[in-house]
């Protein structure tokens, strides 16, 4: 089957390789003011988009790059599930393609693993427009080097993602969020911190503290 849009892409990354000229490649733009600055022609991912499957009860999707991280998350989570790594969202519009090659992760990452340990296979263009494949849609299929957990965080300096295969995790059935005041009133002692709670919020009140003039013995 002809993927026109992959086509599409594959015809500019060619011009501009013969030309030696440099290519930006965006997707949603949430992510722009991430990483080196921004050079050479937009390479608009934006219309390799779409679930291309989903299978709930091997708990694996497959998407192409353009497609945004709320449509992937709703359909995840009409199945009790959810994307392990909590791709941040820094703006409305951010794309499957951007959370992977930025390799970012949100605060669950210390425990349920980065962007990178739920990639299980890709496919993407490369500087000379070939379109390549890595991995595949299954947890061990890996023989040899993974260059598909390569190209997470890599900014597209290997190649444009088109398509990702990630594996999902089951949503946990009650989520709770606490917040505890840390200001600098020496009032959060080491025997106030509530049981599991480690000192590293005093660290990031003494910053606090410099920042704003005080003297970080105030902290405690």
């Amino acid at each position: 089957m002809t993927d026109h849009a992959v086509e599409a892409l594959q015809q500019v990354i060619r011009r501009a390789a013969a030309k030696h000229a440099p290519l930006r490649v965006r997707g949603g733009g949430t992510k722009d003011f991430y990483g080196e600055r921004l050079a050479g022609d937009v390479l608009d991912v934006g219309a390799i988009a779409g679930i291309v499957d989903y299978a709930p009860t091997e708990l694996v999707i497959t998407a192409r790059a353009g497609t945004p991280i709320a449509e992937i998350e709703a359909a995840m989570d009409a199945h009790g599930q959810m994307l392990g790594f909590e791709p941040p969202r820094f703006a409305a519009g951010g794309t499957l393609g951007g959370a992977i090659a930025s390799g970012l992760s949100g605060p669950r990452r210390p425990y349920t693993g980065a962007a990178r340990d739920y990639v299980l296979g890709v496919k993407v263009v490369d500087g000379t427009g070939r379109a390549l494949a890595f991995g595949g849609r299954v947890m061990k299929n890996v023989a040899g080097f993974d260059v598909s957990r390569l190209m997470t965080g890599a900014m597209g300096t290997l190649g444009v993602i088109t398509e990702v295969s990630l594996k999902c995790l089951p949503r946990p059935r009650n989520e709770a969020t606490r917040m505890f005041d840390v200001g600098c009133q020496g009032r959060h002692r080491a025997a106030s911190y509530p049981r599991g709670w480690t000192p590293t919020r005093r660290r990031t009140c003494k910053r606090t503290c410099r920042s704003s003039g005080r003297r970080a013995t105030r902290c405690g």
